[in-house]
């Protein structure tokens, strides 16, 4: 969602701030701030990306070593000068820069109003350092109290670090529900939404806690919880470079992580298949076995294209494993009233570990008793904190927000789930299990060999260009590989697209399909494939164009399609990470060629810390 970085140590602080918003722009680019100490409180702020706020800081000599800075999601209020972070105290002594959405804003901001506060933006967000400042104002209290006793008033979630004209050498940081990290370097301290900014300072990491306080001074950290209970900070060591957060020779974020591919499915892999052995071994779940194997329901909580690997899951779970599987919106679980029951197993994937709806979607399922196991890429983040157990994907930062390494990791870990519960269940034969895991372990080689498309796929995307509406079309596996090419193409080109059960497009969707509409069928050589080739003679009988992604290059599907590309032939179930590079190339040239942001497309942010 939004970006927070603040710093206080023994260098300037400006190029610190900048750069660190630079790196979390992929969390929010509507609008841009930076508030430092220097003979007062100097705050800038702009709507746009952090490009403009750099530039409105050209003729500005900034020399001070304490700061804050804030890079934008809008939430409350449109994206604008006034509502651009940091916001300032009414006696212009406090400022704030927040990520998260304060639920009761609106009966705080009433009250505030009643005691004369007067209000300049639309956000919640002011309200907040307000309500600090009256806290302040009211007990005499120092800065930290006074956040503490303002924050027992305040329903909803936060990331939150302030900075006081008062007391120069210290910032005060905050979290419920939203992600803060704090960077301890020698004599110098950084905090940000997550670790990316600070990879080139210091790998020295403390992951603040919900509803923990911490005191950030020039000669250390303390952290207290709300209820005034001192915390000894865990340091952590990064496994990050920095040379991950570079885009290493590409145009764009996006572009590098589908390229990555290969690699990240390896580093999946890694210490996990183990081909001659014909075993897979996942330490980081291997102490609930028995929960495994004698589990009577998994439930799968995820968002986005995360719940897409989740639908694929499903299916491979089901499969090999013969476990009843049911896919959740993580957004939808926890406002209705589920049924868990003492077997079960629910299991939350998230790219950042940091999703909202699936951390209370973990939070409902552990109240109602449940061991919930998490996927996630992010290692110290908020669902591997909260989760029972898990595995990682290990595929690296990912910072183009159209998710595409990250999906093939969740796949393969779900794909090596499906197997290990299937050696622990002994579903398949040693034989078949066997042949699986073989299969398996040349992915990487298959990902090459299908990222080889690139120029045809770029070729086709030229003939997208008068298309409004594209329809995906799938069955089996390939239907949530449907959904996720769909999901890509909107996302980044802003091509309206949908993706379908191929049997259901005559129950619908039929009836848009003209000489307009581009209709783009995953039609593998696999299961379904006659019925896959009913499908299309039905959209070409109504003038749609065509395009098949097929893992035989002849064949009739060739015959009736106006466009092919051919993937490597493999196993059935690796199809859906093979089937989707494709289609994640199709989603980056058709949004280039338009003239898209890639990187960051309109009204998204990569984490969603928020309702």
């Amino acid at each position: 969602m939004c970006g927070i970085v603040g710093y206080i140590g023994n260098r300037e602080a400006f190029p610190v701030l900048i750069n660190g918003l630079r790196r979390l722009e992929y969390r929010g680019y509507d609008s841009a701030g930076i508030a430092f100490l220097d003979d007062g409180l100097k705050v800038v702020k702009k709507s746009g990306k952090v490009a403009v706020l750099e530039a409105a800081c050209n003729n500005i000599k900034i020399a001070s070593r304490i700061g804050i800075a804030h890079t934008r999601w809008a939430t409350h209020g449109s994206p604008s000068d006034a509502n651009a972070h940091p916001h300032i105290s009414p006696n212009g002594k406090l400022a704030i820069v927040h990520n998260g959405i304060i639920e009761n804003y609106a009966s705080l901001k009433t009250a505030l109003l009643s005691k004369g506060h007067v209000f300049t933006s639309e956000t919640d967000t002011e309200v907040l350092i307000h309500l600090i400042e009256e806290v302040q104002e009211r007990t005499g209290l120092d800065l930290a109290e006074s956040v503490r006793l303002a924050l027992h008033n305040v329903t909803g979630a936060y990331a939150i670090v302030i900075i006081d004209e008062d007391n120069p050498g210290r910032l005060i940081a905050a979290r419920k529900g939203s992600p803060l990290v704090i960077g301890v370097g020698k004599n110098e301290y950084f905090v940000a939404s997550d670790a990316t900014p600070l990879i080139e300072y210091t790998k020295n990491i403390v992951y603040l806690n919900d509803n923990e306080i911490a005191c950030v001074a020039y000669d250390g950290i303390s952290i207290f919880n709300l209820d005034n209970i001192p915390q000894v900070p865990f340091v952590q060591e990064l496994e990050m470079e920095i040379e991950m957060l570079e885009k290493g020779g590409y145009n764009h974020f996006m572009l590098k992580e589908i390229h990555e591919q290969a690699k990240s499915i390896r580093e999946c892999m890694r210490g996990r298949v183990y081909p001659e052995q014909g075993k897979i071994a996942l330490g980081g779940i291997a102490s609930f076995d028995g929960l495994l194997k004698n589990a009577e329901r998994i439930v799968i909580v995820a968002c986005g294209t995360s719940w897409h690997a989740g639908l694929i899951g499903e299916y491979l779970i089901e499969k090999y494993a013969r476990i009843p599987v049911e896919v959740e919106y993580a957004s939808e679980f926890r406002y209705r009233d589920p049924v868990i029951r003492s077997n079960d197993l629910v299991i939350a994937i998230s790219q950042s570990g940091e999703t909202a709806d699936t951390l209370s979607a973990i939070d409902l399922a552990k109240k109602m008793g449940a061991v919930v196991l998490g996927i996630c890429n992010v290692v110290g983040s908020s669902v591997s904190r909260a989760t029972d157990g898990g595995i990682y994907t290990h595929v690296g930062p990912e910072v183009g927000v159209a998710s595409t390494k990250a999906f093939s990791g969740q796949v393969t870990v779900l794909t090596m789930l499906a197997l290990y519960l299937a050696q622990l269940k002994e579903t398949l034969s040693k034989e078949e299990r066997s042949n699986c895991i073989h299969s398996l372990w040349k992915l990487p080689e298959f990902v090459e060999e299908a990222l080889k498309c690139e120029d045809q796929v770029q070729r086709i995307a030229y003939g997208m260009l008068r298309s409004r509406n594209c329809i995906y079309l799938g069955r089996g596996c390939a239907f949530p590989v449907a959904l996720e090419g769909a999901l890509k193409l909107k996302e980044i080109s802003y091509i309206h697209a949908e993706g379908y059960p191929a049997a259901e497009m005559k129950h619908g969707p039929i009836a848009l399909i003209d000489e307009e509409m581009t209709v783009i069928f995953i039609a593998t050589n696999h299961s379904y494939h006659e019925k896959i080739i009913n499908n299309i003679q039905e959209v070409r009988a109504r003038k749609g164009k065509v395009i098949a992604i097929v893992s035989n290059a002849g064949g009739e599907v060739a015959a009736l399609s106006d466009e092919v590309v051919q993937i490597p032939h493999s196993d059935e179930f690796l199809l859906p990470i093979l089937a989707a590079i494709p289609l994640q190339l199709l989603a980056y040239h058709v949004a280039l060629i338009r003239g898209c942001n890639v990187d960051q497309p309109r009204n998204l942010a990569k984490s969603v810390t928020v309702e």
